[in-house]
């Protein structure tokens, strides 16, 4: 784990799948609260079920080591796609955990259209 997260991760940090074939990391204060949002999903809607389902029940609880290493469960390895070499990256209240190449093919497909995105972006309000 790279030092400048391992302040912020205190020894623990919950690891669950994340989108677009990455995994999603969470400090435990952030996890409460993102247990706290998905809580308000409507049970009635069938995605929002779906969702919960999948985010939750592959969540893992992780230590790291006096290196800043940790374990990835094999659940979770398997659903990114590390074999070998991760990159891991800061996003807001979370951090993400890649496999290289499924990043670098990630980055090449959406950097060309980061202009493009942010216009759609602000056009949201």
């Amino acid at each position: 784990m790279p030092s400048r997260f391992r302040e912020e991760i205190d020894g623990k940090f919950i690891l669950t799948r994340g989108l677009d074939t990455c995994l999603f990391g969470f400090t435990e204060c952030e996890w409460r609260n993102q247990e706290e949002k998905l809580t308000t999903l409507p049970m009635t809607m069938a995605d929002g079920r779906a969702f919960s389902r999948l985010f939750f029940s592959g969540a893992s609880e992780c230590d790291l080591d006096r290196q800043g290493r940790a374990l990835i469960p094999p659940h979770l390895r398997q659903y990114a796609r590390i074999e070998r070499d991760i990159v891991v990256i800061g996003v807001s209240s979370r951090f993400e955990i890649w496999a290289q190449e499924v990043w670098e093919e990630y980055l090449s497909q959406v950097s060309g259209s980061y202009e493009t995105i942010a216009e759609k972006l602000v056009s949201l309000g």
